[in-house]
């Protein structure tokens, strides 16, 4: 068939996730902080992208409760609501619990040597006290089991509520037992490698719920 007459539309759309994936890391980490209003000329500078795409991402970005916007006023970065969180720590265990249980059973040799890598990069960035590297080699740990699962459902999910977590482990990264977790990360490569779904499960169920301690923390204020 011959190649569609539209233009632009594969630019759009990579304009689009750009947008989104770089205002939604600024809030994670924290360099839009909570009750910060966020102005579209602004975002347009700063992204060197037009205004549709930003206000595409602030859409998607409400939606996932990291932004509210009021039309016709003004939007800001959401205030941390831990009671949201909370709710998120839940969808997200379990979204990991499922990952772990589909996967296990096809787990390769080079699967589970990623995830020895990726906890070996976690162990390093805590002895750094680098809460960016460290966030990002847990979260490459965790999505090799959800990549091998090929359930595209747990994918969109964690992708909806994961970012909540992250933000306010971002705020309280220090209260955190981050050498327990790589213990446990450990453990759930251990008990992959011999097979025991189960046993993961279980161990994946536990390393999540050291989060537990961190709900329990008010917030700071807004601005």
């Amino acid at each position: 068939m011959p190649v569609p007459q539209s233009r632009g539309l594969v630019s759009r759309s990579l304009l689009r996730e750009t947008a989104y994936q770089a205002i939604r890391d600024a809030i994670v980490d924290g360099t839009l902080a909570p009750g910060e209003r966020l102005n579209d000329a602004a975002l347009v500078e700063w992204l060197g992208v037009s205004r549709t795409p930003v206000r595409e991402a602030l859409t998607r970005l409400e939606q996932m409760g990291l932004v509210q916007t009021k039309p016709g006023r003004h939007t800001l970065v959401s205030p941390l609501d831990v009671r949201a969180v909370r709710n998120a720590q839940s969808v997200t265990t379990a979204m990991h619990e499922l990952a772990v249980r589909e996967a296990v059973p096809h787990l390769s040799a080079t699967e589970l040597d990623a995830m020895r890598n990726a906890n070996a990069r976690f162990a390093h960035a805590l002895r750094g006290n680098d809460a960016a590297a460290a966030l990002a080699a847990d979260d490459d740990f965790h999505n090799i089991t959800v990549t091998a699962c090929a359930n595209d459902a747990v994918r969109t999910v964690l992708e909806q509520f994961t970012p909540l977590l992250r933000r306010l482990e971002r705020v309280h990264f220090s209260s955190l037992s981050g050498r327990g977790s790589v213990a446990q990360h450990e453990r759930i490569i251990s008990l992959c490698e011999a097979g025991d779904t189960e046993g993961a499960v279980a161990a994946t169920r536990a390393n999540w719920q050291t989060l537990r301690p961190l709900l329990d923390i008010s917030p700071p204020e807004s601005p």
